[in-house]
């Protein structure tokens, strides 16, 4: 394979520049697709280098624990290498043609798995190296949960509005709908309890979602009955990309690089409660705007198509 072949290759394992991070793009992206080579060549099932990335990933919560700026910083190696595989098994996936549901929902799992190790590790860390939450260990902890569930939401309005935005990119994305997850819920054989209970958490992340963007879901109704075929107009997909776009930037934050920068510079000031608090701040801050702004583009959408 020439170089040329390998540029193009490269390229067809991305999703769109549209929603790339520039980090991803400058590291992330090229290091996954090392890695998703090297699983290609040895026969490695996209799915294996997902799980492979929690066990990085929780060993990167362990790392965390300790008051040690050198075992942190072994913690935040592990959790970079964490990542890699994480952009490696969706590049697999796309290099290969091996997607699959299950493939889709264990990718978010694991992200989430990364992070319960790491907030845990620090609420168990700060009672003992902080004189405030010695006195007040529980604090630590509400921070924690508070934290956990607006990172969760944070995340799960990122990923909407991004694969949203793939739908005009290219006439596709990996949105689900929860009626239809519902029904195949109903349709899995209950000796599939794996499979029955991967899709009931599925199902209630995707109604997150769902009560979180009801512009965006009227939308979606709408473009489905005016298209039913899917070929929605060039003119529309253009108008909406161009829309949604300068969002983007919101969505990346939300996700892995700059959540991590985060912590990495909160362990670095021996503050790792410093991420909580962001998390509780800037963070919620830029999903309510990015929420807010995105759901007003939705709704002038609407307009258009009623007035077509």
């Amino acid at each position: 394979m020439n170089f040329k072949e390998l540029k193009e290759n490269y390229r067809s394992t991305l999703k769109s520049s549209d929603t790339e991070e520039t980090i991803d793009l400058c590291f992330y992206r090229p290091v996954g697709y090392m890695w998703a080579l090297i699983a290609k060549k040895l026969g490695i099932h996209p799915n294996t280098i997902t799980i492979a990335s929690i066990f990085l990933g929780v060993g990167a919560g362990v790392m965390m624990y300790y008051n040690d700026l050198l075992i942190n910083m072994l913690g935040m190696v592990l959790l970079v290498w964490a990542n890699s595989y994480d952009s490696a098994d969706g590049q697999l996936a796309r290099m290969t043609k091996q997607y699959s549901q299950l493939g889709r929902i264990l990718d978010g799992v694991a992200g989430d798995i990364w992070f319960a190790a790491i907030y845990v590790a620090i609420c168990l860390r700060e009672p003992h190296t902080s004189l405030f939450f010695n006195q007040y260990p529980w604090l630590i902890w509400v921070m924690a949960v508070s934290a956990g569930f607006c990172h969760g939401k944070q995340a799960a309005m990122a990923d909407t509005y991004r694969q949203f935005h793939l739908l005009f990119v290219n006439g596709k994305s990996e949105l689900d709908n929860s009626a239809d997850l519902k029904k195949q819920l109903s349709e899995t054989p209950k000796s599939q309890w794996f499979k029955r209970l991967t899709l009931t958490f599925y199902r209630g992340y995707t109604m997150q979602q769902e009560a979180t963007s009801p512009s965006m879901q009227k939308l979606r109704r709408e473009i489905n009955q005016k298209w039913p075929d899917g070929n929605i107009p060039q003119w529309f997909r253009d108008e909406f990309r161009a829309a949604s776009k300068p969002l983007m930037k919101f969505t990346n934050i939300l996700t892995f690089n700059w959540r991590a920068i985060t912590l990495f510079v909160s362990l670095l000031l021996q503050m790792p409660w410093l991420y909580f608090a962001a998390e509780l701040t800037v963070f919620n801050f830029i999903m309510l705007y990015m929420i807010m702004r995105h759901e007003r583009i939705c709704r002038r959408f609407i307009k258009k198509i009623e007035e077509l």
